[in-house]
C-alpha cells in the first residue's frame, strides 16, 4: 500500500532523514520506533506531503505521491493524527469531529461514520457538546483519534499517541488503537513507547539519527538485544 524508496528529507539546509526505505502493506500495523529526535515525526510529515523530500520516491497504492501537496495526499486517504493532538480548543467536540470529515469520500457518510466512531469512544459521545479545550489530555487524545477516523482513511498514521499521558491513559489509547486495527484498518505508528507499540503492531522499523538501523517483525524486535538495551532498559 505504502512504499518509501531512499527518502532524504529535512528542514531548510538540514537533512534529517537519510535513505529511508520502508513498506506498509494493506491491513498491516507497522511501527517506527526510536528516541526523541530520531526523525520519526519528519518521516510522517514527509509521507503526508507537509515536507517535500530532496531525494527518493514515495508510492501509495502504486501511485507516485512524492511531490504531491498535503491536501491531495489527504484526498487519497492518508490521515495523520498529529503529535500534541492539535484540536480546535474553542470549538465543541462534535464540531472538531465534523472537521475530520473533509474528504470527499467521507462527507456523504458523515452521520454513519460518526456513529461508528462514537461506538468506539463512549467517553467522546458524552463530551460532544463541550469545548475541546475543556477536556483532559487523555480525552483530547481520544477526540484527535476519533477526528482522524472521521476521514474514513485508507492509511491512518499516529504521531506519538501516548505522549504526555498518564500510564493508565496510555493503556486506554493502545486499547483503542487495537480496536481500530482489528477492523482491518492499515496503521502506521511512530512512538517512543517501544514496548506497547511493538505489542500492538505486526512489524517495526528502528530509526536512529535519521536512518533505519533495524527492520523485523515486532516479536523479533522485542527480543532483539539492541532494542532491549537501548529502548526497553533490559
Amino acid at each position: 500500500m505504502l512504499r518509501l524508496e531512499g527518502i532524504h528529507a529535512g528542514y531548510g539546509q538540514t537533512t534529517i532523514l537519510q535513505d529511508i526505505s520502508l513498506t506498509v502493506d494493506r491491513g498491516e500495523v507497522v511501527t517506527i520506533v526510536g528516541a526523541n529526535g530520531a526523525g520519526k515525526t519528519t518521516t510522517l510529515r514527509t509521507i503526508a506531503g507537509l515536507i517535500q523530500p530532496t531525494r527518493g520516491k514515495i508510492f501509495f497504492e502504486d501511485r507516485d505521491i512524492t511531490s504531491m501537496p498535503a491536501h491531495e495526499v489527504v484526498d487519497l486517504g492518508i490521515t495523520l493524527i498529529p503529535e500534541g493532538r492539535q484540536l480546535f480548543p474553542d470549538m465543541t467536540v462534535e464540531e472538531n469531529l465534523s472537521m475530520g470529515a473533509y474528504r470527499k469520500d467521507a462527507r456523504g457518510r458523515q452521520a454513519e461514520t460518526l456513529e461508528h466512531v462514537l461506538s468506539l469512544f463512549p467517553r467522546v459521545r458524552e463530551r460532544l457538546g463541550q469545548s475541546a479545550g475543556s477536556l483532559s489530555g487523555g480525552e483530547q487524545q481520544m477526540v484527535a483519534i476519533a477526528r482522524g477516523m472521521m476521514a474514513r482513511p485508507n492509511l491512518l498514521m499516529f504521531d506519538e499517541p501516548s505522549l504526555g499521558l498518564a500510564p493508565i491513559i496510555v493503556q486506554q489509547v493502545f486499547e483503542v488503537i487495537d480496536a481500530i486495527t482489528s477492523t482491518g484498518t492499515t496503521v502506521l505508528i511512530v512512538e517512543q513507547n517501544v514496548f506497547n507499540t511493538l505489542k500492538a503492531s505486526d512489524r517495526g522499523y528502528v530509526l536512529e539519527n535519521g536512518e533505519i538501523v533495524l527492520a523485523d517483525t515486532s516479536e523479533a524486535l522485542l527480543t532483539n538485544d539492541h532494542v532491549r538495551q537501548a529502548y526497553l532498559g533490559i
